[in-house]
């Protein structure tokens, strides 16, 4: 069958939660059997999320060959197992970029060079990209932004335009918000409705309407919806607020969000029947875990969760395979001091030390390392993170006090985590970066082995700084082993301490790999050790009671 096109637009507000149903509905349509790609256009000028503030953007997502993205792509592939490139995310200025190359280059063979058609076509390319793969079935588009946005106006218009060319073949999904105004106690309809007028009036009709609400939408409003808004009545669903982003797909699906997406298509029958069962299985033990697991999570972009959101969706699904709730508890490192450090960190079952960049911050790092060490708490250090765990062994252990990172400290005499050298000569800061899958040899027999249960793993990097093996002997002779290297180059991956109950340093970020349906197995030994730590403390806490 021909490619099919699915847009999802998005209306009223912001932060609806246009990924998740994009993700929701490419998991419905891969669990029929159909191969599906999703991917997010960005409507900023940045060349992509990497130089972006955690606290304007959330995290940065890495795909597997090396972009960086939307944080978006994390929860499509979350949702999916599906692997996203560089093709899934695009900004408005990689579209200029591109369009301005092809006029240098003389591409455009001296015509005068505009917003349409040339930089409609730039973007209908890269969202037939994936299509004329052959690859598949399905290609989803999340348009970011609101209706509305000046800045969105290129990308809707290459919609308008591949939904002429492609009628039977393409559909747009509209998201929008529909309030509760609790002193009227009523539902307002309104706003979705002028949404629905602003893309109407740019030459789109939605096919189908998402209600994104926290009270319940009646038949009857959503048929007064369907009439104002020229959509089929049967094609207004609701998507209420629900207790986990993960149980979304199964209520869309009892919309038949997906059949009509199949049927509105012209998608050929039989559709085939859905296959969901390990879905299920994973909300099932999300809803009937009993015991909290409590994790730490120090870093210093605590104040926005999205920050962390793939480690915090990594710890949640690896609870949840374990059977626990998870409860995390996010400690600002800038806030940490030898003072308050066992008032922050005594009570926890975990802790993880976040990735990041830059000083602010990092000193917090090595007082919570300091302490997790000594008191032998399950500590799992991230990138910087663990190069925070090789600064603290040194300084504390192999007697260097003036151990650093040549980011922290440019001059610092025992770099004990240096710049490769590859990167010493770079100026521009994004899309330089080590990035992208490499490969990772684990020592057998070592902890990190063991919980991948294989010895040579693909995981994603972030990061320019690295181990410096000029000090690696001395560090395995106190204690702390390097039990991941990279085969191709020889450098540092992983650090660990044997003789710990599991403390383990990764210098990639392996809840990029993490998903529903495959936690990250490095996340899943974490838990099962914070866990085992828990009822050990329990335990002791009891016999103490006794005493």
């Amino acid at each position: 069958m021909n490619t099919k096109y699915i847009f999802v637009t998005g209306g009223v507000v912001s932060s609806l939660g246009k990924g998740i149903i994009a993700s929701s509905l490419a998991n419905l349509l891969k669990a029929r059997g159909y191969r599906v790609s999703i991917q997010k256009f960005d409507p900023y000028l940045n060349i992509d999320p990497g130089t972006l503030n955690p606290y304007e953007h959330g995290e940065c997502y890495v795909t597997v060959d090396g972009y960086e993205s939307d944080l978006d792509l994390g929860h499509y592939e979350r949702f999916t197992d599906i692997q996203t490139t560089r093709a899934s995310n695009v900004t408005t200025g990689r579209v200029y970029k591109a369009v301005i190359k092809k006029e240098r280059e003389g591409v455009y063979l001296g015509k005068t060079v505009q917003i349409i058609p040339h930089v409609t076509d730039e973007i209908k390319n890269r969202v037939k990209k994936l299509g004329i793969t052959g690859n598949f079935d399905f290609v989803i588009t999340e348009i970011g932004g609101v209706v509305g946005d000046i800045e969105s106006l290129p990308f809707l218009e290459a919609v308008r335009q591949m939904r002429w060319e492609l009628p039977d073949d393409s559909v747009c999904v509209h998201l929008t918000y529909v309030p509760y105004i609790a002193a009227a106690k009523e539902i307002k309809t309104k706003p979705t409705q002028h949404s629905v007028k602003k893309l109407q009036e740019l030459g789109i009709q939605p096919d189908i309407l998402v209600l994104r609400t926290e009270k319940d939408v009646s038949l009857d409003v959503r048929r007064k919806i369907a009439q104002f808004c020229n959509v089929a009545p049967d094609a207004v669903i609701q998507s209420i607020d629900m207790p986990s982003i993960y149980e979304v797909p199964v209520g869309m699906h009892g919309q038949h969000l997906d059949e009509l997406v199949l049927r509105r298509t012209h998608t050929p029958e039989p559709w085939g029947p859905i296959h969901m069962e390990p879905w299920l299985n994973f909300l099932h033990r999300m809803e009937c875990a009993s015991k909290t697991l409590t994790i730490g999570l120090v870093g210093k972009y605590v104040e926005l969760q999205d920050a962390y959101k793939s480690i915090n969706e990594s710890l949640f699904q690896a609870a949840t395979y374990n059977d626990h709730k998870l409860k995390m508890v996010y400690i600002h490192s800038e806030k940490l001091d030898a003072g308050n450090v066992a008032e922050k960190l005594s009570g926890l079952d975990g802790v993880i030390v976040a990735p990041g960049f830059g000083q602010r911050g990092v000193e917090g790092k090595f007082v919570a390392l300091e302490y997790c060490r000594t008191h032998d708490i399950p500590t799992f250090g991230i990138c910087l993170g663990m190069q925070c765990m090789v600064i603290e062994y040194a300084r504390n252990v192999l007697g260097m006090p003036h151990a650093n990172s040549t980011e922290m400290e440019p001059e610092c005499a025992d770099n004990v985590i240096d710049l490769m050298e590859t990167q010493k000569s770079v100026t521009e800061k994004g899309g330089t970066m080590r990035l992208g899958a490499y490969r990772c040899r684990l020592t057998p027999g070592s902890r990190v082995a063991e919980a991948y249960g294989q010895d040579e793993v693909r995981e994603r990097h972030r990061h320019r700084f690295e181990f410096n093996s000029d000090f690696r002997d001395r560090f395995e002779s106190a204690g702390m082993k390097c039990t991941g290297t990279n085969p191709e180059t020889g450098l540092v991956e992983v650090v660990e301490l044997p003789e710990k109950r599991w403390y383990i340093g990764t210098q990639y970020h392996p809840e990029y790999s993490s998903t529903v349906l495959h936690p990250n197995p490095i996340f899943l030994s974490f838990v099962k050790a914070a866990i085992k730590y828990q009822a050990e403390r329990k335990l002791a806490e009891g016999e103490e009671k006794k005493n």
